[in-house]
């Protein structure tokens, strides 16, 4: 059996002078209902499921895209490795540093049937919105899962 594999971007801006290298990461909150009332834990790295043929760079560049609404940043891409999820699937993640105005966003969306067993589909935003963290803030709203990319940044960064 092949597990599935997903990848993102994790996008960081330095917000510090001199010796505060400060930074702030972008997440976007989880759309659709069953995130709705959800805040710590409900944000995630723009990131989604590829097929073998397609590069993990490749698809975490057309992740962000689907999700975001706005071409992935250009830059280096920074690699923070992969996480293997309690299901089974990896995922794996490039942190770019770039700044973006959440305001632009234009989400992708994905059908579900809601309410449950009522027969009707309706249209969700991928991710609902999305915003800038300071680090310890981002740790509280990241899916746990996610965490250890955060982490992995912070440890870059600080050389």
């Amino acid at each position: 059996m092949t597990h599935k594999r997903s990848a993102g971007l994790l996008l960081f801006r330095r917000t510090g002078e001199g010796s505060d290298p400060g930074v702030e990461v972008l997440l976007g909150h989880m759309g659709g209902p069953l995130w709705a009332g959800r805040d710590a834990g409900g944000w995630a790295i723009p990131k989604g499921e590829y097929e073998p043929d397609e590069t993990p760079r490749d698809a975490a560049r057309r992740e962000f895209t689907e999700e975001i609404g706005l071409p992935p940043p250009e830059g280096e891409y920074l690699p923070l490795g992969d996480v293997r999820l309690a299901g089974g699937k990896l995922v794996t993640i490039w942190a770019v540093e770039a700044d973006l105005d959440p305001a632009l966003m234009v989400p992708g969306t994905f059908s579900m049937q809601w309410p449950p067993h009522s027969g009707t589909v309706q249209e969700f935003p991928e991710l609902d919105r999305v915003a800038w963290f300071a680090p310890a803030m981002a740790e509280i709203k990241l899916m746990p899962s996610q965490v250890p990319f955060l982490e992995r940044l912070l440890a870059l960064l600080k050389g």
